[in-house]
């Protein structure tokens, strides 16, 4: 009988904490306030054009893309006096190209929007990124990867602070290979190939290094990149390139405090998020928030290609045989109609073809472009 009673309680017990239960929505989360958010740096080895992106913040809830704020005007100003525009090479995309900096000399950053509001951002040293020693690859079988590490160093020991990125491109094939195409009403040779990709994708994650704790300025075999097999990207030849930046101590706090808001949020054990605004502010208004932090450094870059052959070939459904052309007496399906691709003659008169579904025999499809890359 008492097990019974508490059987009972345990259950009433489970229906009282459910109906506490209440969803909380933070008005930050909620919030429609359109925000700057800046993304770039100065990059001063002379070689190497200037990049910064302006865009705006938006509810998290939101589907749509973020909004880009075009039409600004943006000056780099050296503590000097010495003043450089950038020209707005795209939507939301200003840019300044390679010249001869004072590696020695601070740098701020100045952005006026078309709606006449100014921010400005703290200056800035220049940070000398030592050079890339080596980007190495190695298979994980126990992550069943390919993981790609990092190794660089600085013998003055000055630079301590490091971050990251890379651009990731691989080569791929459809299932099939299209050779036929119809035109005019006849059957005629695929003059393009569609059956070879490359895709290339950018580096999504903040990816930091510190040597602070460590008695030299050696950053070795530190993993950059894994790349599940699963995924097919190394099963023909994959190509990576690094870019290499010194950070200062407060570029590299700014960055670890996104990375913790930004990539570490799920769970209940993980860093709570805040708001990590940078070093840009409104000149005008302090509860006029900007996003994004301006810094100056030199870029080092390296690139690894390999041809591991890592993956399996890909897969789809078996070819159709259909006729070339449709019987006037019955409306089966022929290659002057399909909806499919033509792969290939077939039959001893060839007046058949093999077909297939886009997906299978268009690489297209899949995110990538049949122009070879010129470092291919």
């Amino acid at each position: 009988m008492r097990y019974w009673f508490l059987k009972i309680g345990f259950f009433a017990l489970l229906l009282i904490i459910d109906g506490c239960v209440e969803p909380f929505s933070p008005p930050e989360v909620n919030s429609d306030e359109n925000y700057l958010v800046i993304d770039g740096f100065l990059n001063v080895n002379g070689t190497d054009s200037t990049r910064i992106e302006l865009r705006r913040t938006q509810n998290v809830n939101a589907t749509a893309s973020p909004n880009i704020e075009t039409g600004a005007q943006l000056t780099v100003e050296e503590e000097n006096g010495e003043t450089i525009s950038l020209a707005e090479t795209g939507s939301g995309i200003y840019t300044l190209a390679p010249r001869q900096y004072n590696r020695g000399g601070k740098y701020r950053l100045r952005i006026k929007t078309k709606d006449n509001q100014e921010y400005l951002s703290e200056y800035v040293g220049v940070s000398i990124t030592p050079a890339i020693d080596s980007v190495t690859f190695k298979v994980d079988p126990v992550l069943n990867a390919g993981v790609f590490y990092i190794n660089t160093h600085d013998t003055q020991n000055k630079t301590q602070f490091y971050r990251w990125k890379f651009e990731e491109t691989w080569e791929y094939e459809a299932a099939y290979y299209s050779a036929l195409m119809v035109r005019n009403d006849t059957v005629v040779t695929r003059p393009d190939n569609i059956n070879k990709c490359w895709r290339k994708t950018n580096s999504g994650s903040i990816l930091l290094g510190s040597t602070v704790k460590l008695s030299s300025d050696v950053i070795k075999d530190l993993p950059l990149n894994r790349v599940p097999i699963s995924t097919n990207k190394l099963f023909i030849k994959y190509s990576i390139l690094v870019r290499q930046y010194g950070l200062s101590r407060q570029a590299f706090e700014y960055w670890t405090d996104l990375a913790k808001t930004t990539q570490g949020t799920g769970s209940l054990f993980d860093v709570l998020p805040s708001q990590v605004t940078g070093n840009i502010r409104s000149t005008s208004n302090p509860h006029l928030l900007a996003f994004g932090y301006f810094s100056a450094a030199t870029e080092e870059t390296r690139r690894l290609t390999i041809t591991p052959r890592l993956g399996t070939f890909p897969r789809c459904t078996e070819p159709d045989t259909i006729p070339i052309r449709c019987s006037s007496r019955d409306a089966d399906e022929c290659a002057l109609n399909t909806a499919k691709l033509l792969l290939t003659y077939w039959g001893p008169r060839s007046d058949s073809v093999l077909v297939a579904a886009h997906s299978c025999a268009d690489c297209r499809l899949q995110g990538g472009t049949t122009q070879r890359p010129s470092y291919w």
